[in-house]
């Protein structure tokens, strides 16, 4: 680490990664602040901050988890309590944004990750460090400043260091969604690509929810003929699981930001290992690795899953030998001290181009 690091930086955390909170308040020389988050018996969320912020700067370190709502809860009492005592910066180090995978709009929905982006910045977050979003673009619901980091170097560092004979793997794109992704680590590491296209999900059904029910009743003058003027909108049919490109004889890397429901990451090795892939490696920035992730892997073709410690995930270990971590603490401790040190971040990008 260069340069030094001032006394009046604080390191708060929530309940949600205390080992990540640790190991970049060790790396930044500094001691985790005396902040105690805890439920009381209604349930409901107490921050008591032990030392004072007045004037500091104060960093959160919160991610999410399977616990989503307390984590964010937590996070929002923490920066408006700091924001309550006169604290000089808060920023939140949020390396897995909750609900990040909701920026969307859907039927009758909303899009969440504004909603959540709102209260973060109206609780007293005045910067916001994340990694990876599921789409970059979320950092336009902020209201403050955001640095999105990338995971992208550490995964690409193990594929050297810890796949041998990496030269002989294809990238794979679990869909055509993830072929970005894909193409900029084939790019990287001078590799091929291969697509899967056709869906491993079921689509969702459309529910009869009266969009389509008939108008009301009206005087023939009035009556509209709703099969002229507005063409309808053909449904897309789902094409079978296929494989652009070729990766027989070839280890398979399928990278994508994100590994939940593994099923889909499942289905894709079956077609892999079926197409002559001796090896599937899946990589991923975030392992959320849901409700029974751990049997499903080891039960699949995948080889290894490889995930950063962005989400704390040392219970699917135990249950899959499969699941391989990698620290990014490193980069977000050098994130802080940069921020803290008022200097530049585009270090941290270099080589990040739009497309990443």
């Amino acid at each position: 680490m260069d340069g030094p690091v001032t006394s009046d930086i604080v390191i708060l955390n929530g309940n949600s990664h205390p080992e990540l909170a640790n190991l970049v308040a060790n790396r930044l020389g500094v001691k985790s602040g005396g902040c105690s988050v805890y439920h009381k018996v209604n349930r409901e969320t107490m921050v008591e901050i032990g030392d004072s912020v007045r004037g500091k700067d104060i960093y959160i370190i919160q991610t999410g988890t399977k616990d989503v709502n307390n984590n964010i809860m937590e996070l929002l009492i923490m920066a408006y309590a700091c924001k309550t005592s006169s604290a000089k910066n808060i920023v939140g180090v949020i390396p897995y944004l909750p609900y990040s995978k909701q920026c969307k709009m859907r039927k009758r929905g909303c899009i969440v990750s504004k909603l959540v982006a709102k209260m973060l910045c109206n609780s007293g977050l005045t910067h916001v460090i994340t990694m990876d979003l599921h789409q970059k673009e979320i950092q336009g619901f902020f209201d403050c400043p955001v640095d999105n980091l990338r995971a992208s170097p550490f995964l690409l560092q193990y594929i050297q260091d810890s796949i041998p004979d990496y030269r002989n793997a294809v990238i794979v794109a679990r869909n055509p969604g993830s072929a970005k992704k894909a193409t900029s680590y084939a790019e990287r590491l001078r590799l091929g690509i291969a697509v899967i296209h056709g869906e491993q999900k079921e689509a969702e059904s459309d529910m009869v929810d009266g969009r389509y029910s008939p108008p009301p009743p009206a005087t023939p003058s009035r009556t509209m003929d709703v099969s002229v003027g507005v063409p309808q909108h053909p449904a897309k049919e789902k094409p079978p699981i296929n494989v652009v490109g070729d990766v027989g004889g070839r280890i398979a890397i399928m990278v994508d930001d994100m590994v939940d429901d593994v099923q889909s990451f499942v289905a894709a090795a079956e077609i892999l290992k079926e197409r002559g892939a001796y090896k599937i490696y899946v990589l991923a920035t975030h392992g959320l690795l849901s409700s029974d992730a751990p049997r499903l892997i080891d039960d699949s073709p995948i080889d290894e899953v490889v995930v950063t410690n962005t989400i704390p995930h040392d219970v699917q270990k135990l249950q899959c030998h499969k699941i391989k971590t990698v620290d990014i603490s490193v980069l977000l401790s050098e994130a802080i001290r940069r921020i803290h040190n008022k200097e530049s971040m585009s270090y941290l990008f270099k080589n990040v181009t739009l497309e990443d």
